[in-house]
């Protein structure tokens, strides 16, 4: 698996890099080996009157959904525990409701959609990202959505061909959009 690491105010030690390439290799094996990359971005807020202020944000692009999360402590190393434990639970959610549906579970080979890149505009487009669509169901879009932590997944739907965007209603319920 390829680890990636970013620092922003942040210098990257042997030592922080060490462990935290340890503690994101050991959740592979919760995977069986689907990890493919995982994209690790360290910041430290410069700000005296915060007090947790070492943020870590992992991304992991498996052969299924992309699964990410943050933590954030007054210790780095605390920080790599915490969201070591999050994507640990994200896993074990993610492999859960994968056995529990049929319709996931023949489709769970299929690659997932990787990021290009991503630029910054000056005219209030402040990100731009370009992925690939993976056709999957509208089911598969919610878990892929709950995965990210997204109120909304924009996806191709596998029945209709057409790209639908799925949503987190008010009522914890979710939405269909689908072209006319």
């Amino acid at each position: 698996m390829e680890i990636r690491l970013r620092g922003k105010n942040i210098h990257i030690d042997p030592v922080i890099k060490e462990y935290i390439e340890e503690k994101v290799s050991r959740l592979d094996r919760f995977l069986e080996g689907q990890i493919k990359a995982a994209e690790v971005e360290l910041h430290v807020e410069k700000n005296p009157s915060i007090t947790e202020d070492q943020t870590i944000e992992v991304t992991l692009f498996t052969k299924g959904p992309l699964i990410r999360a943050k933590d954030t402590s007054s210790d780095m190393h605390a920080s790599v525990d915490g969201v070591a434990h999050k994507l640990e639970r994200q896993i074990k959610k993610y492999k859960d409701k994968r056995y529990r549906s049929s319709t996931a579970r023949k489709n769970h080979h299929s690659r997932p959609p990787e990021p290009r890149h991503e630029t910054e505009e000056e005219e209030g487009i402040v990100r731009v990202k370009k992925m690939d669509f993976k056709p999957m169901t509208p089911e598969e879009a919610a878990l892929q959505m709950d995965l990210l932590g997204h109120s909304f997944f924009v996806f191709t739907n596998s029945d209709s061909e057409a790209i639908n965007v799925v949503y987190k209603r008010r009522d914890q319920n979710y939405g269909l959009i689908e072209p006319a």
